[in-house]
């Protein structure tokens, strides 16, 4: 009688914590992650898309996931990701069963300034930039055109431009490619501006025109329309 007392005892925690196991189970699942992309960095924190969940990673604190978040700036994290570390950039992302979408997505977030940057890339060379509606193209001072390996002076137009500070001279050219997270566009018109500004590459209207924009608050959101 007192075995059989006892093993019931046994028998009714058992029950009860198999139940608080299928429960953590469903909240937190364990296993492999089959999707991760990267939607918006920060320094110190990132913005992830895992498994299909929003997750805000900051450094040292795992996802439910077990997603771990090693470094972050505004140009790239590294992200350790069931056991393997990797680098990432802004939309790159990483999953065997991952299939890219038809049509792709980018959120630039607004910063403490009202303003949306985002890392890009141009001719394959990476670039920081500065979303400009008010821009008529993509527009760059020569310095950066140079850093780039655009070759205005040969293959651009000369023409002049009105800027913030007045007037001033420069040069028509076509990129061969632009790439803002995973929309890609190619034979994008821009403008290369003679001197030092502006200091980021304004992504304008000849990037933003082929693009679908939805604003949404603290988020711009880009979606490719083919």
């Amino acid at each position: 009688m007192m075995n059989g007392k006892k093993t019931g005892g046994h028998l009714g925690m058992a029950v009860p914590l198999l139940f608080l196991l299928l429960i953590l189970g469903a909240l937190f699942p364990v296993g492999a992650v089959e999707r991760l992309r990267v939607m918006a960095l920060f320094p110190g924190k990132v913005m992830v898309d895992v498994d299909g969940r929003n997750r805000l990673l900051r450094v040292g604190t795992p996802s439910p996931e077990g997603v771990l978040l090693i470094s972050a700036t505004a140009r790239g994290a590294e992200i350790e990701v069931d056991g393997q570390r990797r680098s990432y950039t802004l939309g790159s992302h990483v999953g065997g069963s991952f299939e890219t979408p038809e049509l792709q997505e980018v959120q630039i977030w607004r910063d403490a300034r009202g303003a949306y940057h985002t890392r890009g890339s141009i001719n394959g060379h990476s670039t920081d930039m500065l979303v400009d509606t008010g821009a008529t193209s993509v527009a760059m001072s020569e310095t950066e055109a140079k850093r780039l390996g655009i070759r205005y002076q040969e293959q651009g137009r000369p023409i002049g431009v009105n800027t913030a500070s007045g007037f001033a001279r420069a040069y028509s050219v076509v990129l061969d490619q632009v790439r803002v997270g995973e929309i890609e566009l190619i034979r994008v018109e821009a403008v290369v501006i003679e001197g030092s500004a502006p200091q980021q590459v304004l992504l304008g209207m000849s990037f933003l025109k082929q693009v679908e924009m939805q604003n949404k608050g603290e988020m711009l959101l880009l979606r490719s329309k083919y």
